[in-house]
């Protein structure tokens, strides 16, 4: 991977910027070949919207929900997009102003009221932002958009129009679930939210969603708490946006990141703060490991694994091997934030500015943890990993904790590899060899990089001034070969004839299979899904 590439012409500022949706599909030129069996559509999610008036977002996940999609069929490709008609965005249009509090944007009553209405809606507390930006996924025979509070969006995923926004507190007892489910070959998915546990604490809880119904019915409604995990803090749930799942077991990770829950419910009620305010780093916590089973599902408390001090977002696969689960994570160094370095003025900042503020943020890396399943009081103080092919060690100290130390799996200064994807059909759960991620050079997305987790060998896609998306994998019908697929990936080279495409790459080679070209700017894209 190269090491130091340079964005002078700062041509990223582009996928910052606000666009306005579409009226009807528009057609792509395209270049190079489509395989003929690829059929179907791109969803994608991500801000569209980065100010209304003359108010403007602050954060990367503040900008308002615009849905995209790529349409392939009959070697002809389409290009969609349109704003998700949340309460955040509608009121924010017919108001021209921002009125719900997003991440790291105040959304404040409308000033016409006088000072003590003013106050009494501050007292009464902000509403949870419906804005759901970041990802959208199947449940049953629908499909939603979502953020991480606790409502999701029902979209049309042909139409892209909006049909209803679902409370999740209505069904589950959770606060908000996280924007990456786990979903079983049988349609089952999995979630993990915070929620209030036993005297008022704070816990974890992963939920179930099951698969479409033979009478139709929705599936939500059917959902199911299946096990509570404990919280570390009592009043400071970690932050979480992902998590693992083997063939039997669950795993979260609880990191150093905490939500005040104090400052959540006064200094926001009150003031008039966002969710980036109510967060804290707990510098002496380091990160937890927990365990729990799946069929019957139980919280494993007697394992008890610690390591030092990381930021997660993403899982790449978890898997169990030889009495052992190994844990694929991207990771960053420290207890600082991550997202502290994403507001949209430092991102929109001139290269050099870009890099030094990067300086000062964690280091990215990806890393193997490997957790025992059988623990003996007799084997304190040697590594009780035997997998033959990982350095990463467990050793048991008197306490009963257990000190996790991890195998890197790749490290380069100021270079991630994140927004994993795997080929989730063949591999989630099991071992497995590729990892595709969007590489970020000093936070700025500028290659796609596929990655052995075995070897460490790293394969590389990238342009001059290009910033692409999360690429998607999908699998070749019929393959046995688990790179045998493409991946797609949304690109912006701003500045070009046609400055947005759709990129079609050979998974196995990380070559360009084709493009297909439009002409109009794509903003930033987080994640979404392939629909056959």
């Amino acid at each position: 991977m190269a090491s130091r590439v340079e964005h002078p012409a700062a041509g990223y500022r582009k996928i910052f910027e606000t666009v306005e949706e579409l009226n009807e599909p528009i057609p792509a030129k395209i270049t190079g070949v489509i395989p003929s069996w690829l059929g179907g559509s791109l969803l994608r999610m991500g801000p569209g919207l980065f100010e209304v008036g003359d108010e403007p977002f602050h954060h990367l996940f503040d900008g308002q929900a615009l849905m995209h999609k790529f349409d392939l069929k009959n070697g002809q490709v389409t290009y969609y997009r349109k704003f998700i008609r949340t309460d955040a965005y509608v009121r924010a249009m017919t108001e021209n102003r921002v009125v719900i509090t997003e991440f790291g944007t105040v959304g404040y009553p409308d000033p016409c009221k006088n000072i003590f209405s003013r106050f009494f809606t501050y007292f009464r507390g902000t509403e949870v932002t419906d804005n759901c930006v970041v990802n959208v996924y199947p449940i049953g025979e629908d499909f939603y958009a979502v953020t991480e509070t606790n409502y999701i969006t029902k979209v049309d995923p042909d139409s892209l129009e909006t049909l209803k926004k679902v409370d999740l507190c209505k069904y589950l007892s959770v606060n908000g679930l996280t924007a990456h489910p786990h979903t079983d070959t049988d349609g089952t998915v999995y979630n993990i939210g915070n929620c209030f546990g036993k005297n008022m604490s704070l816990a974890y809880n992963i939920v179930k969603i099951p698969p479409a119904q033979k009478d139709k019915s929705d599936p939500i409604e059917k959902s199911e708490v299946v096990v509570q995990l404990p919280s570390s803090e009592r009043l400071k749930p970690s932050y979480m946006h992902s998590f693992g799942m083997t063939d039997n077991y669950f795993v979260f990770v609880e990191q150093p990141v905490k939500i005040n829950l104090l400052k959540f419910l006064s200094a926001w009620s009150i003031r008039g703060a966002t969710y980036m305010d109510c967060f804290e780093s707990n510098d002496s916590m380091g990160t937890w490991f927990h365990l729990t089973t799946r069929d019957p599902a139980g919280y494993l408390s007697s394992h008890k694994f610690r390591t030092s001090a990381f930021n997660l977002f993403h899982h790449i696969n978890a898997y169990e091997d030889e009495g052992f689960i190994v844990v694929d994570l991207c990771t960053w160094k420290g207890h600082d934030f991550v997202y502290n370095y994403l507001y949209l003025a430092n991102l929109k900042e001139e290269w050099e500015e870009v890099k030094k503020a990067a300086m000062r943020a964690p280091q990215p890396e990806v890393r193997r943890y490997v957790l025992p399943l059988d623990i003996h009081r007799e084997e304190q103080g040697k590594n009780l990993v035997s997998l033959p092919y990982t350095t990463a060690t467990a050793v048991l100290h008197s306490d009963g904790t257990i000190w996790l130390e991890p195998e890197v799996l790749f490290s380069r200064p100021r270079q991630a590899f994140e927004f994993p994807q795997i080929n989730y059909s063949l591999c989630r759960g099991k071992k497995y060899s590729f990892a595709y991620g969007l590489g970020l050079n000093h936070f700025i997305p500028d290659r796609i990089v596929k990655l052995n987790v075995q070897t460490k060998e790293t394969w590389v896609w990238q342009e001059e001034e290009c910033y692409p998306s999360e690429p998607l994998f999908v699998p070749t019908p019929g393959a046995t070969e688990e790179d045998d697929g493409v991946l797609l990936s949304i690109v912006v080279k701003p500045g070009a004839e046609r400055p947005g495409f759709l990129l079609v790459l050979d998974a196995m080679k990380l070559t360009e299979l084709a493009r297909a070209e439009v002409n109009t700017i794509i903003p930033v894209t987080f994640h979404g899904m392939y629909k056959p």
